[in-house]
């Protein structure tokens, strides 16, 4: 199963992120919650209301903001 991770375009952190699975061969569906803004509400709830990314959804493990995020 992939991994998912809500990002934002504009979002250094996002970016990195990306470029950090690719480089580590870690599959990944990507959610860019500024292309798709239906899905701010889940990205809300996973989050505990807090409006940042990255978020990584890994199975039942959440991380948020990992190495650091944007508000959005």
């Amino acid at each position: 199963m992939a991994v998912t991770i809500y990002t934002r375009g504009d979002c250094e952190f996002s970016r990195r992120l990306r470029e950090s699975f690719r480089e580590r061969g870690i599959a990944f569906r990507e959610i860019d919650v500024g292309a798709n803004p239906e899905c701010i509400p889940e990205l809300v709830k996973l989050t505990g209301r807090r409006r940042i990314v990255p978020v990584v959804v890994d199975g039942a493990k959440i991380e948020i903001a990992p190495q650091g995020g944007t508000e959005f």
